[in-house]
């Protein structure tokens, strides 16, 4: 079990304290839940009625709402960062491997740096190279001529096929496969012809990419996710997509192939993007939306119909299929009514 003082906690967050410096910290909870030795967080007003009422140890708030505070105070500006960074303070995660498993199979050319963790029953083929500190959970395979950086954490059954290169500090979640083939193929009079996909992956420094999630190797040129993406579970990043610095995309989202997305975007979940065309920087695209021309100008982007009760629905439903001759009637009214005029 992890545990802090609340002097040192404040020191990781930057925090100012109001309370016992000397008072144990052990976990992070709710506001409601948090108990005696659990730090707490308030970033939205909303939740001003359960400050008042609660046993947390500490809580994380902005100066506005320090006098309002019950119990030990630690005093920031943004109070979600400060729970995100007292979560990494208190994490109880185990790492995915400790030491090197004597199952592992690890070709002799591979190279290791320092305090490298292999777990069990893991393959790593020739030309691989493992940056200082890095882990490979149990069950990955690693294929020929990848490397992974620094720090840079695999969780169990990760596949990386050859040429596969991962920056520094980065995280992949079980059942991730990087550097699969892309979709390519001609058609010849009815038989699909197999195009080799001759390209690599290249993922930045500080990318976190969640479980079950597909990135696919460039046909030529590579694939490409710049530093500081993050990338939730069961998206599909097909060959030759680029995204930028700082993008974030969530679950379930489908990238087709040559897609160029730009830096600070915001992708919402089951989000689906036309391949061959660019999205520019500071672009927020909101769930369940179709992408299918580029977007040039920053903002935030929908498509899609809202939930309804299934009997409004099916009136609109109905509407939508009648669009076109309604169209029509309305431009002869439009006509019939400029004629009298």
């Amino acid at each position: 079990m992890q545990e802090i003082t609340l002097q040192e906690l404040a020191r990781q967050l930057g925090a100012e304290l109001k309370g016992d410096p000397a008072r144990v910290i052990r976990r992070v909870n709710t506001l409601d839940k948090a108990g005696p030795d659990e730090v707490a967080f308030l970033s939205d007003s909303k939740y001003h009625h359960l400050l008042k009422g609660t046993n947390a140890g500490a809580v994380i708030v902005t100066p506005a709402d320090q006098d309002l505070c019950p119990v030990a105070s630690l005093v920031m500006a943004d109070p979600y960062l400060g729970f995100a960074l007292a979560a990494q303070a208190l994490d109880t995660t185990p790492p995915p491997a400790v030491d090197i498993h004597p199952t592992a199979v690890i070709a002799d050319d591979v190279v290791l740096g320092d305090g490298v963790a292999i777990g069990a029953k893991s393959v790593i083929e020739s030309g691989v190279v493992l940056g200082d500190g890095a882990v490979v959970g149990p069950g990955c395979f690693i294929g020929k001529n990848s490397s992974l950086g620094a720090r840079t954490r695999l969780w169990a059954n990760v596949t990386l096929y050859h040429r596969v290169t991962l920056g520094d500090d980065c995280l992949v979640q079980s059942g991730t496969v990087i550097g699969s083939d892309g979709f390519g193929y001609a058609n010849n009079k009815g038989e699909w012809v197999k195009i080799p996909q001759l390209g690599n992956v290249v993922i930045g420094n500080r990318v976190e990419i969640g479980a079950c999630t597909t990135i696919d190797r460039g046909a030529l040129g590579d694939t490409r996710i710049s530093d500081n993406v993050i990338i939730d579970n069961q998206c599909q990043v097909a060959h030759n997509v680029s995204i930028g610095y700082g993008t974030a995309v969530a679950g379930g989202t489908v990238m087709a192939g040559s897609l160029k997305v730009g830096k600070y975007c915001i992708i919402g979940g089951a989000v689906v993007i036309n391949g061959h065309i660019e999205i520019c920087d500071g672009v927020t695209i909101t769930g369940m939306s179709m992408v299918m021309r580029p977007i040039t100008e920053p903002g935030i982007y929908s498509s899609g119909i809202p939930l309804q009760p299934n009997k409004e629905w099916r009136k609109t439903a109905a509407r939508v299929m009648r669009i076109d001759d309604m169209h029509k009637r309305l431009n002869r009214l439009e006509k019939q009514s400029d004629n009298k005029n």
